[in-house]
């Protein structure tokens, strides 16, 4: 699967996501923090609240279908890998991520 999209800062995307045990992988949405050449840095996002790190509070203007939170965790990608942009964090949420984002990485 080839993208030619190009992601920016605070975009929800939705992209292929391999299982633990790598038989198999399922499409999940993260949000891109940050990108270097064709990666990208994203903070993978779930509806399952109580295994998030913080609630998104606007996640309809988010782009997501359901009640949604954000995850503890770092990944790199390559961008190509991202199957669609479906929307962006607003306000409240880009401020509380970027507190999150500075606590975790301890910047």
């Amino acid at each position: 699967m080839t993208s030619s999209m190009n992601c920016s800062r605070n975009d929800v995307v939705l992209l292929p996501i391999p299982f633990t045990d790598l038989t198999s992988r399922k499409v999940r949405p993260a949000i891109v923090v940050g990108g270097n050449g064709a990666d990208l840095f994203l903070v993978p996002i779930s509806s399952v609240l109580a295994n998030t790190d913080f609630p998104l509070k606007q996640w309809r203007a988010a782009g997501l279908n359901v009640p949604s939170g954000v995850k503890a965790q770092l990944a790199t990608v390559e961008e190509k890998l991202v199957v669609k942009v479906v929307g962006q964090l607003a306000g409240k949420d880009v401020q509380a991520l970027n507190a999150q984002l500075r606590k975790w990485l301890k910047l």
